[in-house]
């Protein structure tokens, strides 16, 4: 009996928590899909691939946040609660690697096309790293004025 709870929480911490955003692949797109697309088309093309990455990576890591803490809970104060972990890796984590998949296939197609590189947007860990370091000097200036 012991084994079957120590199997079912085991496969319920493997399985059951969301993958952290950072540690998601991208999926491969053929750059053959935007190969009719001028470099306006490229550059707004890729404006609303970043930010829907970006969206979707808050929301990713949120998730995958939240099973951890849950998980951090559950090991130490209540194990059966290991059962109701949201997480997995759903529709979401798909999409988001294949939107990273779709800016550097747009990325690739700029280079080809001969789009001018200072034009084009940020790319989605671009933007994620700027905000993470923005929250980071808020957070210590925060500190400081306490």
């Amino acid at each position: 009996m012991k084994r079957i709870v120590f199997a079912a929480a085991a496969s319920t911490v493997i399985f059951g928590c969301a993958t952290s955003p950072e540690d998601l692949g991208s999926a491969y797109v053929s750059p053959l899909k935007y190969k009719d697309y001028d470099c306006e088309q490229v550059e707004m093309e890729m404006e609303h691939v970043s930010q829907r990455t970006v969206t979707l990576y808050q929301s990713l890591k949120r998730t995958a946040d939240n099973d951890a803490a849950q998980m951090g809970i559950g090991l130490v104060l209540f194990w059966p609660a290991l059962f109701f972990l949201e997480g997995g890796d759903g529709p979401e984590a798909q999409e988001y690697s294949t939107l990273k998949g779709e800016f550097e296939a747009l990325r690739t197609v700029s280079v080809q096309k001969g789009c001018k590189q200072e034009d084009m947007p940020k790319s989605p860990e671009e933007i994620i790293k700027e905000k993470a370091s923005r929250e980071k000097e808020q957070r210590e200036s925060h500190l400081l004025t306490e």
